[in-house]
């Protein structure tokens, strides 16, 4: 298609996400209270005995609520966003690449919940208890809401988004964009890599959080790359191990 007509695409898929995302979350808004202390459950043992949330403006308690509407409204309309994503590049994919498109957005939706759902049960209280531990033996914790809850949704789509690197090691081996050989004569970069990514993911300054979303994403990076081994050798052979992206469509093409 002509560029203007791609920018048309675009726009037109941007809209179903935003309408998506704003509708839910306006239905959503009424149910904030509950799912605020849905979030809370996690740390409340954290916290000093009796704590609770505070507010310390006026249009906090709005702001709060708007702003927790808002992440769950992406939250449960992630499949949608995935799948609007997904659409507007499918053009760009060959025939027989196309047939990895349904089980691509069914793995990434899982992939990102998976992130989201270790990061509640695991991480959150890790840490938020060592970060409250530096506090407690010097000051007192005011559990500040707005402080506390955008700390916890960075987290959460932290982790969402850092689960999704085991398809992108999958597909960049597959697709022989990377060659397989490579990423496994590389490891030691690539695991400094990931190492600077839980940096980046990580919207807190604790190593616990640091260093359980580094472990999180090797094991996943190497369960990536045992998955591609058997997928390349079942349908290229051992030898494509080592393809580089103009092997493999040299390959695709004798094989037309």
């Amino acid at each position: 298609m002509p560029l203007m007509d791609h920018l048309g695409e675009l726009r037109r898929r941007l809209m179903i996400v935003v309408v998506s995302v704003l509708v839910t979350a306006v239905i959503v808004y009424f149910a904030t209270p509950t799912l605020i202390d849905m979030m809370m459950d996690p740390i409340r043992e954290s916290l000093p005995e009796g704590a609770r949330l505070t507010v310390l403006t006026a249009l906090g308690g709005f702001t709060i609520r708007f702003k927790v509407a808002i992440f769950f409204g992406v939250i449960v309309c992630t499949p949608i966003i995935i799948w609007e994503a997904m659409g507007f590049f499918l053009p760009a994919l060959h025939t027989n690449e196309r047939k990895w498109v349904v089980p691509t957005v069914a793995a990434m939706v899982v992939l990102f919940f998976m992130g989201m759902i270790f990061c509640y049960l695991i991480i959150q209280r890790a840490a938020f208890g060592w970060l409250l531990d530096q506090t407690l033996d010097f000051a007192d914790v005011v559990a500040n809401a707005e402080d506390f809850l955008n700390i916890m949704m960075l987290l959460e789509v932290g982790f969402g988004v850092a689960f999704e690197l085991p398809l992108v090691i999958f597909y960049l081996s597959i697709l022989h964009i990377v060659p397989y050989k490579t990423f496994r004569e590389q490891w030691r970069l690539i695991y400094v890599g990931l190492l600077t990514l839980t940096g980046i993911f990580t919207p807190d300054a604790s190593p616990v959080t640091m260093l359980l979303m580094f472990a999180a994403l090797i094991a996943l990076y190497e369960m990536a790359l045992f998955v591609a081994r058997q997928v390349v050798v079942a349908r290229d052979g051992r030898e494509a191990l080592k393809w580089t992206r103009e092997d493999y469509e040299e390959h695709a093409l004798l094989e037309d």
